[in-house]
């Protein structure tokens, strides 16, 4: 099945608008869809986006989804695998990599400082 995103050249998001908190996240943690769409029902699709996360905020728990994930930290401070409270956890800085697999848990997450992370999502 192929993947559909509209074709775009080297364009400038404009970064003041288009950012809502996804579902099942806390406020303070925002998206940006820069292409394409997830269908999850229907576990089609393909999707861009900016993840951004404010200072001092957190998720309590685990994430897991029946997409493919890559994440790519461009600034600020990505904490993993913090507790309910928003405590411990392992620091990733800009240049930080993940790709995971449909089914994998991942988080909670947080930032300190906040931070902003480039995502790639897609079903095979």
């Amino acid at each position: 099945m192929p993947i559909s995103k509209e074709h775009l050249e080297f364009v400038v998001p404009d970064m003041s608008e288009g950012w809502e908190t996804p579902v099942g996240y806390p406020e303070g943690i925002k998206q940006k869809i820069l292409a394409g769409s997830l269908d999850d029902s229907q576990k089609t699709g393909s999707r861009t986006r900016l993840l951004r996360f404010d200072p001092g905020v957190f998720t309590t728990e685990p994430f897991v989804h029946e997409h493919w994930e890559e994440v790519y930290v461009l600034s600020g401070d990505l904490w993993v695998g913090n507790d309910k409270e928003g405590k411990g956890g392992r620091r990733c800085d800009p240049n930080t990599y993940a790709c995971r697999p449909p089914g994998a848990y991942h988080g909670p997450f947080k930032s300190e400082a906040g931070c902003m992370l480039l995502e790639i999502h897609y079903y095979d």
